[in-house]
Order: structure tokens, then C-alpha cells, then sequence
């Protein structure tokens, strides 16, 4: 079996390729640049791939995400209809976001740009906050990494509520599903955290209207897509102190522009894709036993549905 493996940065591309190549004996591993003769591909695991990096690939079984998102793959417009496409998933990625989500949430709750800027003036300033049962947050998107995010948030006391597509039971998550809970979900959330995928649906939704249907000052946490997010509304929405305080993992451009206004925004933290960031180790184990029992079977837990968007 041949695996062309592709990320655009190039200088962990080397460290991808020895790592899956050391899990997957007796298969070969090349970068994608480095295959000569395309035909002998039969697996692409790749990180948002050129426009026609796959379709060059004509016995092409399969491609492999390397994340939980599929919406970089489905971006290239030369994509061959049908090929499968696996998700790469596990309990690493999975408590790397719930750390995140806690992190970030809590420096919201407990106001800690605020607190450092106080700090930069020599002001003993004593801010005062909620217990965490009296603050509302929620959760946009409960799939695997959504559902962990809010059951660590309910853990820690904050009452926690969620929304998704289709009905979700989570314990000691309030539970919202639909185009008619949005509003409810949103009423009085002071924190909101989108983990959404990002579908024809989803795109732009963390707008205008939506912040409007938020509390006051209410902070955003977005560690899904960039694409989720209308950057002039937010901008504004802290101009007008609807939002107070944003987090922001991931974006339009990735890298960030170094002229981008997200940078030297005093009420933004920027984070460069890193909430639930995959590494070799951890991802060549689980995209090497997901190629293995997908070989084998032709089929594998992780398979997304690419119609779904997910």
C-alpha cells in the first residue's frame, strides 16, 4: 500500500511521513510532492490540500483528514465524487479541546484580560465575578468534541447549556436542537463556544442577529472555523460592547494576515489553530489503525459523510 501525505507546512511534512511510515509496516509513505508515479497511490492522508492534489490520484481508495473536520477536503473543487473520506478522532484530540474550552472559558469568567490589564497599570484591582453555577455558557455543535467541551464545562460548575442539529442527550447539559431552540439556547448565554462543523449551513453563522440574541457582554470562544464567523460583525459587536471579549483559534486565512485587525485588537486573543492541535505521534497511531481496518474491511468507525458535510 502507498500513502501520499500532505501538509502545507513543510517542515513538519518530514516528521508526518517517518512517524506514519514507523506505524505502517510494510506500507510505503511519501509526501505528496515526492510520488512520481500517481497511479500507485491508494490512500491521500492530507491537511487542507491544493485544488486537484487528490483527483491526480486515479486508484485512489480513500482520504484521510488530518483533524475532526472534513471541510477542507470537500473545499477543493476537483474532487472525485464518492472517494471516501475518514475523520481522524481520539480521546487525545478530544481532551486537548476540552482543556481549551475550560482554559478559555474560564479566563472569560473570571475576567483575566481585564485583570492582566490591571496589571500592566500597577492597579490592585480586585475583580469580582459569579460563582460559575450563576454563569451561563453554551455550546454550539455537540459531536464528540462539542458534547466532552460541555460535559467539562458542567463539571466545573457553570450552568451549561448546548444546541445541535438534531436532539442531543448530555447529563447536566441543557440541551437545545434545531433551527427553533436557537433562540432559547441563546437567550441570557454569557460565553458562547462554537464547535460546529462547518457546513453550507453554519457558514457566517456567528453574525449580527446571533450576537444580538446574546446576553450583553457576553464573550465568544470560536476553536471550530473560521469561516463560522462574519469578522466585521464581531468587530463591530465589540465596538458596540454586545461582545466584550473574544477568543479566536481558527480563521479565513490561516496563517493570520500580519496586518489583519484580529492581531492588535485589545478585546481579541488570537491562538494559531492549536485548541485541539494533532501531532505525529498521536495522529499517525490512530490514521494508521483507522488505514489498516479500513484496508481490511473497507469501512472504518471513523468514516465521515461527506454529503452531511461531516
Amino acid at each position: 500500500m502507498t500513502v501520499a501525505l500532505y501538509l502545507p507546512l513543510e517542515d513538519k511534512t518530514q516528521w508526518w511521513v517517518d512517524m506514519l511510515a514507523e506505524m505502517l509496516p510494510g506500507w510505503t509513505v511519501k509526501a505528496l510532492d515526492a510520488v512520481t508515479d500517481p497511479a500507485e497511490v491508494e490512500y491521500a492522508v492530507v491537511w487542507r490540500p491544493r485544488t486537484g492534489d487528490i483527483a491526480k490520484f486515479p486508484n485512489l481508495k480513500a482520504v484521510v483528514s488530518i483533524g475532526a473536520g472534513i471541510d477542507h477536503v470537500l473545499a477543493d473543487s476537483e474532487l472525485p465524487e464518492g472517494v471516501p473520506i475518514i475523520r481522524t478522532v481520539g480521546d487525545d484530540l478530544t481532551q486537548r479541546m476540552r482543556e481549551y474550552v475550560a482554559l478559555h472559558v474560564l479566563r472569560h469568567h473570571r475576567d483575566m484580560p481585564r485583570q492582566l490589564q490591571a496589571q500592566a497599570e500597577k492597579d490592585w484591582h480586585a475583580i469580582v465575578v459569579p460563582v460559575a453555577p450563576n454563569r451561563t455558557v453554551g455550546v454550539m455543535g455537540l459531536g464528540n468534541l462539542g458534547a466532552a467541551a460541555a460535559q467539562t464545562l458542567s463539571a466545573l460548575g457553570f450552568n451549561t447549556r448546548g444546541w445541535s442539529k438534531s436532539p442531543k442527550d448530555i447529563a447536566g447539559v441543557e440541551t437545545f436542537a434545531g433551527p427553533e431552540g436557537m433562540d432559547a439556547f441563546l437567550d441570557g448565554c454569557e460565553i458562547l463556544v462554537n464547535l460546529l462543523p462547518l457546513t453550507e449551513q453554519t457558514t457566517g453563522i456567528l453574525n449580527a442577529e446571533l450576537f444580538g440574541k446574546l446576553a450583553e457582554g457576553a464573550c465568544l470562544i470560536n476553536c471550530a472555523r473560521g469561516p463560522h464567523l462574519v469578522d466585521a460583525d464581531l468587530l463591530e459587536a465589540l465596538e458596540s460592547g454586545q461582545i466584550k471579549q473574544a477568543t479566536l483559534d481558527v480563521f479565513h486565512i490561516e496563517p493570520l494576515p500580519a496586518e489583519h485587525q484580529f492581531w492588535d485588537h485589545p478585546a481579541i486573543t488570537v491562538t494559531p489553530h492549536v485548541a485541539s492541535q494533532i501531532d505525529a505521534v498521536t495522529g499517525g497511531r490512530i490514521i494508521a489503525a483507522n488505514l489498516k481496518t479500513f484496508e481490511e474491511t473497507g469501512t472504518c468507525a471513523d468514516l465521515a459523510d461527506a454529503k452531511r458535510g461531516y
